[in-house]
């Protein structure tokens, strides 16, 4: 698997050569992107940690966190208390961003955030059933991926490359900014979206929480739209084909 990839980052650096001049700068210069881009992809568990704590400590300056007394933080607070108090391994941290954006994300560090705007439109179920979607994506592996890709475009890991420095040099503020921006954008496979749904699904089950609410979340996020901006609006597969998906598994049909 390793040496396909390794074969495709240099083949699509080459092909990109094909419309230039084919001049021995050019394509070294190519064949050392599509070689950085594999070295990203083929981070360390540690040096994803690594990253999402810099990459998460960038997100939560750029933002305005919900403080302690805060309505939304008390009222998290109780929607996660019978959820995963660690996540693969890490504790699980939980906390608001005061933002009207309808969003939430999960590191693979225990980096988990939820945005004011998704709690204005969800019920206490329908939240859980999204949490646990995001713990999902940690758990399954997804989260690990999803930031080895991040990183592979960012003007990081390109600094780094370009100084012989590794994943795990100090970022500056703007560098692990920029990584968690391009993180939490990055859109999952439709296969790793389903298999977090059912993680979900079967996270609350085990809990003895509603499963409901994995219904009716989607069915908000379908009335919303797609795009956004972000990967939770941005659904693959439809939001709508989700719902019923969820349906089904109530049902006992899945």
């Amino acid at each position: 698997m390793r040496k396909a990839l390794v074969l495709t980052a240099v083949a699509g650096s080459l092909a990109l050569v094909g419309c230039k001049t084919m001049d021995t700068g050019n394509i070294g210069s190519m064949i050392d992107s599509g070689s950085t881009a594999m070295k990203a992809m083929t981070l360390s568990d540690g040096d994803v940690v690594a990253l999402s704590n810099e990459s998460c400590e960038a997100m939560d300056a750029q933002n305005k966190i919900a403080p302690a007394n805060s309505k939304y933080t008390q009222r998290l607070n109780k929607v996660i208390a019978n959820m995963p108090k660690d996540v693969d391994g890490k504790k699980a941290v939980y906390k608001v961003y005061l933002t009207s954006d309808v969003n939430a994300w999960a590191m693979a560090n225990g980096c988990i955030r939820v945005y004011s705007g998704l709690m204005d439109l969800m019920n206490d179920d329908e939240l859980r059933g999204v949490i646990g979607h995001e713990i999902g994506h940690v758990a399954l592996g997804h989260s690990k991926k999803r930031m080895q890709t991040a990183y592979a475009t960012s003007a990081a890991r390109q600094i780094a490359a370009n100084s012989g420095n590794s994943a795990l040099s100090s970022l500056s503020r703007s560098q692990a900014g920029e990584l968690g921006e391009k993180f939490i954008h990055a859109q999952f496979s439709q296969s790793n979206e389903s298999e977090a749904d059912n993680y979900s699904f079967d996270l609350l089950t085990k809990q003895k929480m509603e499963r409901k609410g994995l219904v009716t979340a989607f069915q908000k996020l379908a009335k919303l739209g797609g795009g956004g901006g972000n990967s939770l609006m941005s659904s693959h597969p439809p939001s709508e084909e989700r719902a019923k998906a969820m349906q089904a598994r109530l049902d006992g049909n899945k």
